[in-house]
């Protein structure tokens, strides 16, 4: 049985039956056999479906929020995912004409050459519960849009939120066979990769999963997009404007508990803002609110899992016992040691500590000092991840210069925890592999077909 234990106060707030082997096998069949007429619709027609598909969630949002927040404890102010999920989708749409065009190479009297891109045929996507709607559309929109039909496998954390993503594109006139939303083990999944089941599949969590799908999926050839772990930095250069610094830096250690993809694990400020900065970061998250995540005055709500909580519980506590200093008053956060978890800002890190080098994935950053440039680039390297890397400079030039030195997916000047759809979403390192979104997105979710014809 696939559960939902709710974060909110441990009770079971969802279950579901996962298919068996012959029915996830029967699945695929399913999508294999509708993608072919679905391919053949006109681009605007399938634009035009997912697009209504997408504006029936947004109807659902009323339902939607409450809902996430009984899932994976969000809380309810800060009203749902539909702004990114709509962004994201509409983007997709509006750039599909221009990157699905063939490239034509030659049309002359003799020869026709051109390059297609042509779908997959059955896409996977396995999604995270963190931003279950935003990642899942990351790749749910311009696989469909693109002429693939899709199966979603969702987290076991938001069961709900495939459900209510299938129906919303069922109502817009999507066919059932082209996107399922399926219920699945973990070896189930795995034996439909090793069976060759899919074209594509696109999993975004864990480096641990991220290592089975890659496994599965071995010597058989399937196009694998991984986005895995993250340890983003920030960095505050000795120019750079440090109140709007620490706002946004701060804010993307702790929004959401800590639980983003690209949320800031870890901070390097210039030697001459260091005290300011953490001084401000402390009042910061003093003011927050733990809490209930139903009720509307909570600014922090519980962890997905009390296990979650637990893992940063322990890295707080190894650095703390090997010198690092806590400024977070425990009095403000009373916590019953389950999911409900106090945030907490480290100084007197160091890489030797796991709080400063794992991926923590909760509301926990360390700020370290640094006295240039380069010493800051050697921190921020000194990673098994790359995803985003935050800079905080006045001069672009400089932060280009930075950016070009860092090993990251995205680099970013004055501004961070963003995903830009214009943009690849993509990593290195340990973060994985391929990339999404953008026109990069689309070629991920396609293949080149060549065209040679030599005319009578």
């Amino acid at each position: 049985m696939i559960t939902c234990i709710s974060p909110i106060d441990g009770s079971v707030y969802a279950e579901r039956t996962p298919l068996t082997s012959g029915q996830a096998q029967a699945a695929v069949a399913r999508a294999r056999d509708a993608q072919a007429a679905w391919a053949m619709l006109e681009l605007h027609e399938r634009i035009e479906l997912v697009m209504a598909g997408v504006a029936n969630v947004g109807r659902m949002n009323d339902e939607i929020v409450p809902e996430l927040a009984h899932q994976m404890g969000r809380p309810v102010r800060y009203g749902g995912e539909f702004g990114g999920f709509n962004e994201r989708a509409t983007h997709m749409a509006e750039i599909a004409q221009d990157a699905l065009a063939p490239i034509e190479v030659e049309d002359s009297v003799k020869f026709k050459r051109l390059i297609k891109r042509v779908p997959h045929g059955v896409v996977l996507v396995v999604a995270p519960w963190n931003y279950p709607y935003m990642t899942a559309i990351n790749t749910v929109a311009p696989a469909l849009i693109a002429g693939n039909t899709v199966l979603l496998k969702h987290a076991s954390q938001t069961p709900l939120v495939g459900e209510r993503m299938a129906q919303a594109f069922y109502d817009a006139g999507v066919p059932e066979d082209v996107f399922q939303n399926v219920f699945l083990d973990h070896q189930t999944t795995s034996d439909l990769i090793a069976a060759k089941s899919f074209g594509f599949v696109n999993f975004t969590g864990s480096v641990g999963g991220g290592k089975a799908i890659e496994q599965a999926a071995a010597g058989t050839f399937t196009g694998l997009g991984l986005e895995l772990g993250g340890k983003d930095p920030g960095y505050v250069c000795d120019d750079a404007d440090t109140d709007a610094a620490v706002d946004t830096l701060i804010d993307g250690a702790m929004f959401n508990a800590g639980q983003c993809c690209c949320g800031i694990e870890r901070i390097y400020v210039a030697e001459k803002h260091f005290d300011a900065f953490v001084e401000r970061a402390v009042a910061i998250v003093s003011a927050y609110k733990l809490g209930n995540p139903l009720d509307s005055e909570t600014t922090l709500g519980p962890m997905a899992q009390a296990r979650f909580a637990e893992a940063v519980r322990k890295q707080t506590a190894d650095a703390v016992a090997a010198g690092a200093k806590a400024h977070i008053d425990p009095a403000l956060f009373p916590e019953d040691g389950g999911a409900y978890l106090m945030p907490q800002i480290l100084t007197n890190v160091t890489h030797d500590m796991a709080v400063m080098r794992e991926e923590s994935f909760g509301p926990v950053v360390g700020i370290m000092p640094v006295k240039d440039d380069d010493e800051a680039i050697a921190l921020m390297n000194d990673s098994d991840y790359g995803l985003t890397a935050s800079v905080w400079t006045a001069d672009t030039a400089r932060a280009m210069a930075i950016g070009d030195r860092i090993e990251t997916g995205t680099v970013f000047q004055n501004r961070a925890d963003y995903l830009d759809p214009g943009l690849c979403w993509t990593g290195c390192k340990d973060t994985g592999r391929g990339g999404g979104l953008s026109e990069i997105g689309y070629h991920n979710l396609t293949r080149p077909k060549s065209y040679h014809l030599k005319k009578a």
